[in-house]
């Protein structure tokens, strides 16, 4: 609709006993201002609709115009890795001819590669001779890796240059991070090579290595949002048998220094001392909410839980209602989504894109086993969150953590200041078991020479920490 295009609505499933075409053609004049009556009913399952569709494709949308006299022109859509063929490159012509044996040139990387396959998809792949303007197909180039081929990229003949490139895409910017470390250290590698494949089929995928004093070695990776993290997660445990201890998932902070400069922050762990800081903004995003009008109470109660501010309301429907929030991304990447359900009984919907960044007041929440910080649980919250977040998380890793032959200290701190503690006794051992009567000295000098013994334990041993304890940031309640 920004760009002036036309759009041709559609109403799917209508073969489902509770499909209700006729209020959904009043919301789609309603909430998008189409006119309703040109809504086509299809029903992919049945097939209904199908050649409505094809056909308004042809007579409804402008065709694509293009000079095929003109030096080529031609825009990088996707690209993904084939075993056999190397990177297979989508394009869509604009200007001149693409065909096979040309010598091409990547007008951003500056790379050159000589076509050594062309063709289309129907769905199946067919080859072809040549694609022209306005057609949509592949290449191929015997190209190693996804890298080296850009999405949004202009492709251009070598001998015959154009002389401006294609506007392209906006490059895709990751905004939820988290670290990934394998179970087993001996896996590092296992796991460098297997983010490595993953990568050559999802150019949006970033990682980069990252060690942790508690964890090890292992990769800071960043994703487009929650679901991507998920998927990507999923992925390399299902496909690529690793076994991986996840940390709790961060988003970006802008962090102005008092020096006057601003650096980016996605782990915790590297944020700067509190000293050096003058203040720290946070991305926020602008959410939508669809729900049942039965379910608005308890969906504004979490909210505003979640420091979310309400811009809009709308009732498209009698018994629907839309909720627009602004909210803080990091309040958002942690449970909010299950939450929400839970509390819509699943009937809820939510989506939304970022918007700004804004000043917060945060500070930074360290957890301290026995003294020493474990750098894998460290949050940014907000600083008026942070004795409540200390006070829950402190306990809910007492439960999580075994005991050990001394007793540990979980602590909560922001910089220099203990704000929570929980002590996870020793594990007892009864020592005296093999004294049968006697003096009591027998069993005293047993229960002191026990005591010297944990002394010493508790001196040079380390805490273990298991995978559930980095997960708890994300199951404290608010």
């Amino acid at each position: 609709v920004e760009l002036g295009l036309e759009v041709i609505p559609v109403i799917n499933k209508i073969d489902l006993p509770a499909a209700e075409p006729e209020r959904i053609r009043a919301q789609i004049e309603d909430v998008i201002g189409l006119p309703g009556g040109g809504c086509i009913e299809v029903s992919a399952k049945t097939g209904q609709g199908i050649e409505d569709v094809l056909e308004a494709l042809v007579t409804r949308l402008p065709p694509p115009v293009g000079d095929q006299e003109a030096p080529l022109k031609a825009l990088l859509v996707d690209s993904w890795y084939d075993t056999y063929l190397g990177v297979i490159i989508l394009v869509r012509v604009r200007d001149g001819v693409l065909k096979r044996g040309m010598k091409v040139r990547m007008m951003a990387t500056g790379a050159l590669h000589q076509i050594d396959r062309v063709g289309v998809f129907t769905p199946k792949r067919i080859d072809a001779d040549t694609l022209k303007p306005g057609e949509i197909g592949y290449i191929t180039a015997s190209i190693k890796h996804v890298v080296e081929t850009n999405i949004g990229d202009t492709i251009t003949e070598e001998r015959r240059q154009t002389a401006a490139p294609l506007p392209g895409f906006q490059p895709s910017v990751p905004v939820v991070f988290c670290g990934l470390f394998p179970v087993d250290t001996n896996d590092y590698e296992d796991l460098r090579e297997s983010l490595a494949k993953l990568r050559l089929n999802d150019s949006s995928f970033h990682y980069e290595p990252e060690t942790s004093a508690a964890l090890g070695f292992g990769f800071r990776c960043g994703f487009l949002g929650l679901l991507h993290m998920e998927v990507a997660q999923e992925r390399l445990e299902r496909e690529f048998k690793l076994q991986l201890i996840t940390t709790a998932p961060s988003v970006v902070y802008h962090v102005h220094l008092r020096n006057g400069t601003t650096v980016a922050v996605d782990n915790p762990a590297q944020l700067p001392p509190a000293g050096d800081i003058d203040h720290i903004k946070e991305p926020y995003i602008r959410g939508r909410v669809f729900t049942p009008t039965e379910f608005i109470g308890q969906i504004m109660t979490l909210a505003q839980e979640r420091r979310g501010t309400q811009i809009h309301m709308e009732y498209p429907a009698p018994n629907r209602v839309m909720l627009e929030y602004e909210l803080p991304l990091n309040e958002i990447v942690m449970d909010f989504y299950d939450r929400l359900k839970s509390v819509s009984r699943g009937y809820a919907s939510f989506d939304y894109e970022l918007s700004s960044f804004k000043r917060g007041e945060l500070a930074k929440l360290d957890i301290l086993l026995n003294g020493d910080p474990v750098d894998a649980l460290s949050l940014i919250v907000p600083r008026d969150q942070a004795y409540y977040r200390g006070r829950e998380l402190a306990k809910r890793i007492k439960e999580l953590i075994p005991k050990q032959m001394f007793e540990i200290a979980i602590q909560a701190a922001i910089g220099a200041k203990i704000i929570a503690r929980e002590t996870l006794g020793a594990l007892r051992k009864d020592v005296t078991a093999k004294c049968y009567g006697g003096d009591i000295t027998r069993k005293r000098k047993l229960l002191e020479k026990q005591k010297k013994g944990k002394r010493r334990m508790k001196r040079v041993g380390t805490v273990e920490v298991p995978q559930e304890a980095f997960m708890a940031v994300l199951k404290v309640e608010r």
